[in-house]
């Protein structure tokens, strides 16, 4: 992210984050009011935006901070972490507002539809001035978390409008607590996705490489013998590792130092941006893709 893109999504995200705010105390008093379920399970979704906005601008300034000798590394999973704090919130949040709609549809509440569709709207209008706001910006998984939070309170504030419609026009009750299901699972589907992105980060899982055919592209290498022990991972979202080893003939250094620099140049072409190759010589029996030995 460049300074400029970073110095610009942390303005929009810090705006909107006090957008939501006020939309999440007007949603509540609105809520209350009213006695609307959705609205109310909107403003607690709206709520979660604004914690997500502020939690994912201070891990965009945590991951500026420089590397040190203690995080060597640097600080770039502090958005991952986010992202999936993000997501897990989410996730927690969709479950629980099924169960209260399923409360609401065995014990329907009377409700101003009038009360519960002026509120929507003010919640509409602002999320989806939020969602404009960063939309240029929802490319990294910790923007990414964010935006989709505002993008689905956006939907839920069109369900919540709509829901508020036909409580005026027909007094239909219960489309306050299916408007609420339609949210919930909405809310989840998208949520999962960028969790289980997040959790594949942090556990150190291969990033989508084709392994057997980097296996072969290294072997193709001229002075190339064999190449094994792979390991992959993600350091931050866009920042992919690799280490491996490659057994070698007897050479003097200069003439590994050359295919070293070729493993490097060979792996960029698979999206790799840091290489740790171990040269050796008649050292592992065991020259499989992966190794399970720690001392290997």
């Amino acid at each position: 992210m460049s300074h400029y893109h970073a110095h610009g999504v942390k303005g929009r995200m810090l705006f909107s984050f006090a957008l939501n705010i006020i939309i999440t105390i007007a949603e509540v008093v609105g809520g209350l009011l009213s006695g609307s379920l959705a609205l109310l399970s909107d403003s607690l979704h709206n709520f979660g935006d604004s914690m997500s906005l502020l939690a994912s601008y201070f891990a965009i300034r945590i991951g500026e901070r420089k590397a040190n000798n203690k995080y060597t590394f640097g600080y770039k999973r502090a958005e991952i972490l986010v992202a999936f704090i993000n997501s897990a919130v989410l996730v927690g949040v969709s479950l629980f507002l099924l169960v209260e709609a399923y409360k609401r549809f065995k014990n329907p509440e009377s409700i101003d539809g009038s009360l519960m569709l002026g509120v929507a709207l003010i919640g509409l209008f602002a999320n989806l001035f939020s969602v404009l706001l960063l939309h240029e910006h929802a490319h990294g998984l910790n923007v990414r978390s964010a935006y989709l939070h505002l993008l689905s309170d956006t939907l839920s504030s069109v369900a919540v409008v709509a829901g508020g419609i036909a409580i005026m026009k027909w007094n239909v009750l219960w489309i306050d607590p299916l408007v609420t299901v339609f949210i919930s699972l909405y809310i989840f589907s998208e949520a999962y996705e960028i969790l289980k992105e997040s959790i594949e980060v942090l556990m150190e899982a291969s990033p989508n490489l084709d392994l057997g055919a980097i296996k072969e592209e290294l072997e193709s290498i001229p002075g190339v013998k064999n190449a094994h022990h792979f390991h992959a991972w993600r350091i931050g979202e866009n920042e992919v590792h690799f280490e491996c080893h490659i057994e070698v003939n007897d050479m003097p250094l200069s003439e590994a130092q050359g295919i070293i620099d070729e493993v490097g140049e060979r792996l960029r072409r698979f999206g790799i941006t840091h290489v740790t190759v171990q040269l050796e010589v008649d050292r592992c029996s065991d020259k499989g893709i992966l190794c399970d030995n720690k001392n290997a």
